[in-house]
């Protein structure tokens, strides 16, 4: 049978697709904009006639009517990594959640840890040898997709067709759906003074020919628009956005002189503009591939002079951050943050950035405190720890004596909280 016959033989309505769902199954759907709209826009539709169907997904992009705490004996959802559209279900209790690192996830779906049923999934035409693009991510769908018992695809002409370990072949498909709305775009998140402050005392530390991971956020983006006079950096991150489409632009990025993956960006999924999607469609110099390629520790880390650059919403006087709590109340997840933190530690020349404004509410919470909120989820340990940067300065913590790191994290808090923190750790024995 030809690829092409296959193909009009599984091709069929969202509606129709929804047949490959049983009672009791667990649905993976991929990171971000990697999520196919139609085909949950179809789930959510039919969700009243299933029971106790659940979708797994690290960052949900869209609230879906599935998204319903009303229905969630028929369909609920489970966060690897809470975003707006389920923060507020995962802090009220009816959406779950399930800690991991990000680079681990193919490895609970392929131990049956998370035992997938069913993957639904956004993916690129098909090409003339029966073979989907999953560019948008990688992620752990890749694994999900092996271990599945039926995977569904929604196939659209926007999505990029990118080179890595991101292709799905019509063999392994139960059911196509075609759709053709435009990927989801997201822009760059708004930078303000402290997020620019901080941007550029990272940025003086970031050396030419380093290789980048860049999370999300505001302070990491400040980061990326001040480095476009640096030379020969390269790239190898969980996420492409359009903060690194500036630095290829400004020909800061070129990639020549990493030593893993020469003349190659690698990333796991994209987050970003049509601009962004365009660059990727069948651009030799870039390669998607899966999270436990683009974010183990062990993998990554063989980039010499890596840098990690994340954010924290609050650190300890030990080092310990709480990037994704507000004591007990969930706000996201781990991520890869502690992936590449220790990424970052393992490389020859390597540094990993944990960033954070000093105060919130308007300067009357510190974020640097002697101990972190009760029930806070510590998300890089105090073992893993490396330099600090608020818009008071750098901290150094490595290889520092729990006294040395209380110093240096007071020295950079806001001052009107210094003498506070100051007679805390006096009486924590750290002064």
């Amino acid at each position: 049978m030809s690829v092409q016959h296959a193909y009009a033989q599984k091709k069929m309505s969202a509606s129709d697709a929804m047949q490959w769902v049983k009672d009791g199954d667990l649905i993976v759907v991929p990171t971000g904009v990697g999520e196919p709209p139609t085909l949950l826009t179809a789930l959510s539709e039919q969700r009243h006639g299933f029971r106790d169907v659940k979708v797994a997904q690290i960052l949900a992009m869209r609230k879906f009517a599935y998204i319903d705490p009303q229905t969630v004996e028929h369909v609920r959802h489970i966060a690897l990594f809470y975003g707006a559209a389920t923060r507020a279900g995962g802090q009220a209790g009816w959406v779950d959640f399930i800690p991991n690192y990000f680079s681990e996830i193919p490895s609970l779906l392929e131990r049956g840890q998370i035992p997938v049923d069913v993957v639904f999934s956004m993916a690129s035409p098909m090409d003339d040898h029966g073979y989907f693009s999953l560019s948008l991510a990688a992620d752990y769908t890749m694994a999900a997709v092996a271990n599945a018992r039926s995977v569904v695809l929604e196939v659209n002409p926007h999505v990029p067709f990118a080179y890595g370990n991101c292709h799905v072949h019509i063999s392994q498909v139960a059911a196509l759906v075609e759709s053709s709305e435009p990927v989801l775009e997201v822009g760059l998140p708004k930078i303000g003074a402290v997020q620019e402050a901080i941007g550029k005392y990272v940025a003086d530390l970031i050396e030419d020919a380093s290789t980048l991971q860049i999370g999300y956020g505001g302070i990491p983006d400040a980061v990326v628009m001040q480095l476009t006079g640096k030379h020969d950096l390269g790239i190898h991150t969980e996420m492409i956005g359009d903060g690194i489409l500036t630095l290829l632009e400004s020909g800061a990025v070129t990639n020549r002189r990493k030593n893993y993956l020469p003349g190659k960006m690698v990333a796991t999924f994209a987050l970003g503009s049509g601009k962004l999607y365009k660059f990727m469609d069948r651009n030799p110099s870039l390669e998607i591939h899966p999270v436990n390629y683009t974010n183990i520790p062990a993998l990554a880390g063989q980039n010499d002079n890596l840098v990690a650059i994340n954010a924290t919403l609050q650190i300890d006087l030990l080092g310990q951050c709480g990037s994704e709590s507000f004591g007990s109340l969930p706000h996201s997840g781990t991520g890869g943050q502690a992936d590449f933190v220790r990424a970052a530690n393992i490389s020859k020349g390597g540094k990993a950035f944990i960033v954070l404004p000093s105060t919130a509410k308007n300067d009357t919470i510190s974020r640097v405190v002697p101990t972190l909120t009760p029930g806070a989820h510590v998300s890089t340990s105090k073992n893993d720890i490396n330099y600090v940067v608020t818009e008071f300065g750098v901290a150094q913590l490595r290889g520092k004596s729990a006294k040395q790191r209380a110093l240096e994290l007071i020295g950079i808090a806001h001052p009107d909280f210094r003498a506070e923190l100051t007679a805390e750790a006096k009486k924590m024995g750290l002064y």
